[in-house]
């Protein structure tokens, strides 16, 4: 009998050996995956990274509840935003003083997959995903951008989404607000056996903050994102596998305009909408569908991923006032003016008239296969972490742009007529891009050194019933290598250096001729310190973009649609942009039971055009070497600060921006105005009723500020009012 015993206490003791290294070898491959889909992957990663990078995890984006990217990224050094709209719908995001324009350069990813909606061919992002069901967002700025292009020039921002939990897990988000603002937010997921499933559904709403004159009609918006994940394990003795479906759609209805106010309407009520704006409306939808498959050999992992992302969106907003007039921009900045009073007075519904309204009605498809590899292998003592990589990819935007006549009649826009299709047009991109990248770790040095490959083949064609049209087409071709190295040095266990240097790219746009403008191309450095100890860690990083050309595009968002053609590229030439990056974290323990984290950002950034031209692009205008770039705040300064006591958190943020310019040089409309530095703080609290229900409550724009943020794209615009919210949360 004891001799069966303790066979029984061996096998049993076998058995759960057996069961904690397949448990611990599935760990490992659920950590091979997460690094596939994330750039940063975990926050100890970032001690040996050799580049600038920041992680927002789940806790942190929990503590404001934020529905804005732009307020979710304020304690990331680097990050430079042009506001528009108050709710950042369609964010306008630069890195290391890149455009901010739509965010057009920058890689935008949501899973490690491009998220624009048609990233080569017209990059600029007037999709941007729900940032209220994410559960991290990371920013890279350096040499990793490399690995995940085509824009290599700044940085990445990769966004998120939940991954399906081992157990069962759900949650419930409910909150209302100001301006009848109000969220539902719901998940549910679980694995049993070999099948893994995860739903999530969101929405968000609100009445908005501004009134249209003659009008009571709302002018927010409506937003719905829907979610679901289906994974089965295909495991087997040796290797660890799986295959997993994404399938979402969201959809987004809002009021919006591209109309804003003269300087002296704005001083009086900078939330005031003129009577022409009634009829701005976006209207979109998004789908995604992904499938993913990942197997890890132990020595090699591999991730492939098969996606295809589609987005109509139709914007209906005041466009002119017709052939020979004035330009919406150019009546706003002086009114009283004898040749804009008129057109200003029809504008505000004070006088009838004509005014012209466009509709620009957009199809974009994004698809493509990619796979990424990682393995890892001795020589000589030296460890080796290769990471490669190869993506085929396809997108393209189809345009149906038209106009119509409105008639502004007693301050109410009336009987549109005359429907002209003004763009009719396709751009279409087809590319290869592969990477390489070797991590070589010698004892306290971490040494990568990486190349990718981008070919690129594009074709326009004007798509219009004129008879010239089908002459008016273009093909090209194009191919760049692009590489990279950085290197991280541990000082010891809590300090290291790092440095890296490489090569920034953004193409041009498939209308453009390469003749007259190139491919926007860089050469980036970095030299960094990094430290982590127990209740401080921090971040300081200089940086230098040496632009051989700086590159920019018309659009509808950065220019009266008057000013130039859309997707009209223009050179730069050469421009230097160089700074400082500060990130410091600290605990303050004030005794066993309270906590005073604090976080602290600051970037300095610095921008000079290195020669004199003049130039038609609206923001540059007549250009004097040593003129700054738009759009770039030398200063920026955030704290955020909390107090934590055991159930309850309380957070204060306070962000400063310094002054911005709204054009470069002189002789364009805005060459001589600025947006002045603002400080803005948001406040947040929340309290655990239990391990699963709780409270929190929030005040965005806590002194109620009414600064202007742009004026652009035609007219003075207000960040968000003072915004009070409170909500509920349930998690299982």
């Amino acid at each position: 009998m004891q001799h069966s015993l303790i066979s029984l206490s061996i096998l049993a003791a076998l058995a759960s050996s057996a069961v904690f290294a397949q448990e611990q070898k599935e760990d490992e491959a659920n950590d091979k995956y997460t690094d596939r889909i994330r750039i940063l992957g975990s926050s100890d990663k970032l001690r040996t990274l050799g580049g600038a990078a920041s992680l927002i995890g789940e806790l942190e984006l929990e503590s404001f509840e934020f529905d804005d990217i732009n307020r979710v990224l304020s304690t990331v050094p680097g990050v430079n935003i042009r506001e528009e709209d108050g709710y950042g719908l369609r964010p306008n995001i630069g890195l290391r003083g890149s455009t901010p324009e739509r965010s057009k350069k920058i890689t935008l990813m949501e899973d490690g997959v491009l998220i624009g909606p048609s990233p080569y061919s017209a990059p600029a992002a007037y999709y941007f995903p729900m940032i209220s069901k994410m559960t991290a967002v990371e920013v890279f700025k350096g040499p990793a951008a490399i690995k995940y292009g085509p824009n290599t020039v700044s940085g990445a921002i990769n966004l998120v989404t939940r991954e399906i939990p081992e157990d069962f897990d759900m949650g419930i988000d409910l909150a209302y607000g100001s301006d009848n603002y109000t969220k539902a937010h719901a998940f549910h997921g679980e694995t049993a056996g070999k099948w893994g499933y995860l739903v999530e559904g969101l929405l968000t709403q609100a009445d908005g903050f501004k009134t249209i004159d003659n009008s009571d009609a709302d002018t927010g918006f409506d937003k719905t994102d829907l979610m679901a994940k289906l994974k089965y394990d295909l495991s087997s003795t040796n290797t660890d596998q799986f295959i997993e479906l994404k399938v979402s759609k969201t959809a987004e209805t809002s009021n919006e305009t591209y109309l804003g106010l003269s300087d002296d309407d704005f001083n009086q009520n900078p939330y005031r909408r003129y009577a022409a704006s009634q009829v701005g409306l976006m209207d979109w939808d998004h789908d995604t569908i992904q499938l993913t498959h990942f197997i890890d050999f132990q020595s090699v992992d591999v991730t492939t991923r098969v996606y295809r992302h589609k987005f109509s969106r139709s914007w209906q907003k005041v466009k002119g006032f017709g052939n020979n007039a004035p330009s919406i921009q150019t009546v706003l900045l002086d009114p009283d003016a004898s040749g804009n009073q008129d057109y200003y007075l029809r504008l505000s519904g004070q006088e009838d008239g004509k005014i012209v309204v466009g509709n620009n009605d957009r199809r974009y498809v994004s698809q493509g296969i990619q796979s990424d590899f990682g393995f890892k292998f001795n020589t000589a003592h030296i460890e080796h972490i290769i990471d490669a990589g190869i993506r085929v990819h396809q997108d393209e935007i189809l345009r149906d742009h038209f106009e119509q006549d409105f008639n502004m009649l007693a301050g109410t826009m009336q009987n549109p007529q005359n429907k002209i299709f003004t763009t009719v047009d396709q751009e279409k991109s087809t590319t290869l891009a592969l990477y390489i990248q070797d991590t070589i770790k010698l004892d306290n040095l971490t040494l990568t050194t990486g190349v990718r490959r981008e070919y690129i083949k594009t074709h326009y064609q004007n798509r219009s019933d004129n008879a010239n049209a089908k002459d008016d087409w273009l093909d090209k071709e194009f191919s760049i290598i692009l590489p990279s190295v950085s290197a991280f040095y541990a000082m010891n266990n809590d300090w290291g250096l790092f440095a890296g240097v490489h090569q920034g790219f953004v193409p041009s746009s498939p209308k453009q001729n390469d003749v007259d403008v190139d491919a926007e191309k860089s050469v980036n450095y970095e030299l960094g310190l990094r430290f982590a100890m127990q209740n401080t860690s921090g971040e300081f990083v200089t940086f230098f973009n040496d632009y051989s050309n700086l590159k920019e595009s018309c659009s509808f968002s950065n220019a009266s649609a008057s000013q130039c053609p859309i997707d009209t590229d223009f050179n730069g030439g050469n421009v230097d942009v160089y700074g400082l990056e500060a990130n410091l974290k600290h605990n303050f323990a004030l005794t066993t039971d309270l906590e005073l984290p604090i976080v602290f950002t600051y970037s300095y950034t610095h921008s000079a055009f290195k020669e004199s031209f003049n130039s038609d692009f609206p923001q540059w205008g007549n250009i004097t070497a040593g003129d700054e770039v738009p759009y770039m705040p030398n200063h920026q300064l955030s704290v955020l600060a909390s107090i934590v006591h055991g159930q309850w958190q309380l957070n204060l943020l306070a962000k400063y921006t310094g002054e911005m310019q709204e054009a470069a040089g002189s002789g364009v409309e805005l060459s001589d105005k600025v947006i002045e530095a603002h400080t803005t703080f948001d406040l947040s609290a929340n309290y655990s009723l239990s391990a699963q229900h709780s409270l929190y409550a929030k005040i965005d724009n806590l002194t109620d500020e009414d600064h202007l943020v742009s004026r652009r794209p035609d007219g003075a615009r207000p960040t968000k009012p003072r915004q009070g919210v409170i909500g509920y949360k349930f998690r299982f």
